[in-house]
């Protein structure tokens, strides 16, 4: 075989290192490229060996280039995934490491849920206001009753609108709930329907000044309202209006406040069956129990001491209905905040809430204190 099948000449560094393995079968030289007609040999001579690549653990993260299928430790193919090799048996079932012992939870106390300093010293402003003017002049804590009519009527409606789109008309509901108050006290349960048969009539008037859309919602609204609020205040004023009507309404202030207190207490300290969850989940059967016992006792001593003409067991009585009213009352506006998604009606009373969270209990309780006064005592 020629010399030139091979290339060019080799260079003359190994012209002896030919010459003398002319005799012998060629051996290869280490590190030189394989001898053929593609390969010459000055780029055979800087061919350098591939690098032997340490094995990487197969934990240490997948690569987005095929370098993964030379790694010992890596997948062999692209689409073959960690979770398909096999796992050591001795990291399938580690041993559980024993629990360190946790301390045991600190007991919880239970809370009132308000400001009871703010609640009570802002109880005992309104109860200052309410007596003083229940004694000094009849006609103040009219006033007083129709003050707080209208800030209830506005709490109210507001939230009406906030959460329900519904406009019930404030300014006739307003002059209307007034005028109401004013007219039980002045011409009785008669001056009271009259009343409030006109303010329901300014109401589906005053409403027509505005685009038909949404108006029976609207009305419907301010009817209620003009009931719920105003209406059943108006009660208060007809106790008033009797010869010993300052005593009658102190009677009936004390008998719910102390139905409600009493179920307060009791319930905090007993409670554990709910009365109803759906509507109010703090009440409980106990906290009922509570009240009814506390109205009771309350209403014996105010029948006996405080009515002219009373006596204890109509305050047995007088109680049992009391606790039973202030009860279903505040069920009632628990029911009317749940359906408008909030936990008060107003924010104008520190520690309880608005107006209308105070009348809750009082107002459905008013004509029943007035009716059983009447069938007692008489309305003179």
């Amino acid at each position: 075989m020629s010399d030139s099948s091979w290339g060019a000449p080799p260079p003359a560094g190994q012209a002896g290192y030919w010459a003398s393995t002319a005799g012998r079968p060629a051996q290869p030289v280490q590190g030189a490229a394989p001898a053929g007609p593609t390969y010459d040999a000055p780029e055979a001579q800087q061919t350098r060996p591939m690098p032997i690549v340490p094995e990487v653990s197969a934990y240490a993260g997948d690569q987005d280039d095929d370098r993964g299928a030379a790694r010992l430790g890596g997948p062999l193919f692209r689409d073959e995934t960690f979770q398909d090799r096999p796992v050591p048996a001795e990291t399938q079932n580690p041993e559980p490491m024993p629990d360190a012992p946790q301390p045991a939870p600190a007991p919880q106390k239970k809370s009132a849920g308000r400001d009871l300093s703010a609640a009570i010293g802002v109880g005992v402003g309104l109860g200052v206001v309410i007596v003083a003017s229940l004694f000094i002049v009849k006609a103040v804590f009219v006033g007083v009753i129709a003050v707080a009519v209208v800030v209830g009527l506005w709490e109210l409606t507001s939230r009406l609108q906030e959460r329900k789109g519904i406009k019930a008309p404030l300014v006739p509901l307003a002059v209307g709930g007034a005028a109401m108050v004013v007219a039980g006290y002045v011409r009785g349960a008669e001056g009271a329907w009259v009343a409030m048969a006109l303010t329901a009539l300014a109401v589906l008037v005053w409403r027509m000044t505005e685009p038909p859309e949404n108006y029976l919602k609207d009305v419907t609204a301010g009817v209620f309202a003009a009931f719920y609020v105003p209406f059943l205040a108006t009660f208060v004023a007809l106790l008033l209006t009797a010869d010993d009507g300052p005593w009658r309404v102190l009677t009936f202030l004390l008998l719910t406040v102390v139905s409600d207190t009493g179920a307060y207490a009791v319930g905090w300290r007993f409670g554990k069956h709910k009365l109803a969850p759906r509507i109010s989940p703090g009440k409980t059967r106990e906290g009922l129990l509570g009240a009814v016992l506390f109205a009771m006792v309350a209403g014996a001593l105010c029948m006996r001491f405080l009515i002219d003409d009373g006596t204890w067991w109509q305050g047995l009585l007088l109680g049992l209905a009391v606790a039973v009213s202030a009860t279903l009352g505040d069920l009632g506006e628990s029911m009317i905040k749940r359906d408008l998604g909030i936990k008060d009606m107003g924010t104008l009373l520190p520690g309880h809430g608005g107006i209308m969270d105070r009348l809750d209990s009082l107002l459905p309780t008013a004509p029943v204190v007035w009716l059983l006064m009447v069938v007692f005592v008489g309305s003179a």
